[in-house]
């Protein structure tokens, strides 16, 4: 049966809360650590980093999971970016769905497939997996739990570590939308957000 979220649409921040540092005013914890991420790159440094850089000792501790989730989970990366994709959409983060959109189609999704996350658990056409990684999304967002049905279509799947990496992944972006969201993060010039 189809539990219906009912919200209303926040208002979002049109300028950051906390002003993204530029370069020349991080700390060395911070340089260290965006440096480490960007590898050699010469690219744009993020707007999350550049906010986080304003308080190295949380972007240490916090990238340590972050990187755990994003770049070494047990999750295949497809399955990993529609649970990001879907608690990023329900928690109407911007930022964080567009910098997903672009790294889900890394990943293999398709525009159609990325319509059909939006569209919920029950959407048309929606692979059987794919409805229960999303129906997990929901639980966790509606309930905090995930319910046996739904755990028990995903352990005939996922070994002990993945249905551990399906809870976390959710609960790190989760946390990731809160802080975009209530720090005024803005989307860099270009990423797109929400489909109008």
């Amino acid at each position: 049966m189809e539990k219906k979220i009912k919200r209303k649409e926040p208002k979002r921040l049109s300028k950051p809360r906390i002003r993204p540092l530029e370069e020349s005013e991080w700390d060395e914890e911070s340089r260290a650590l965006i440096d480490g991420l960007r590898k050699g790159s010469s690219g744009p440094v993020l707007n999350i980093m550049k906010t986080l850089a304003n308080y190295s000792k949380l972007y240490k501790r916090w990238r340590v999971f972050g990187n755990h989730v994003l770049f070494k989970s047990s999750l295949p990366p497809r399955d990993r970016e529609i649970l990001i994709l879907r608690i990023g959409w329900l928690c109407r983060s911007e930022y964080e769905w567009g910098q997903h959109v672009v790294i889900g189609k890394q990943a293999g999704l398709k525009d159609e497939e990325i319509q059909r996350i939006i569209e919920g658990p029950y959407a048309a056409r929606l692979d059987p997996f794919e409805m229960t990684l999303l129906r997990a999304v929901d639980e966790l967002y509606i309930d905090a739990f995930i319910s046996n049905e739904v755990w028990n279509a995903l352990a005939e799947r996922y070994n002990t570590h993945q249905l551990m990496d399906v809870i976390f992944t959710v609960g790190q972006y989760n946390l990731v939308s809160w802080a975009l969201n209530s720090l005024g993060v803005q989307r860099e010039k270009g990423l797109k957000g929400f489909p109008k």
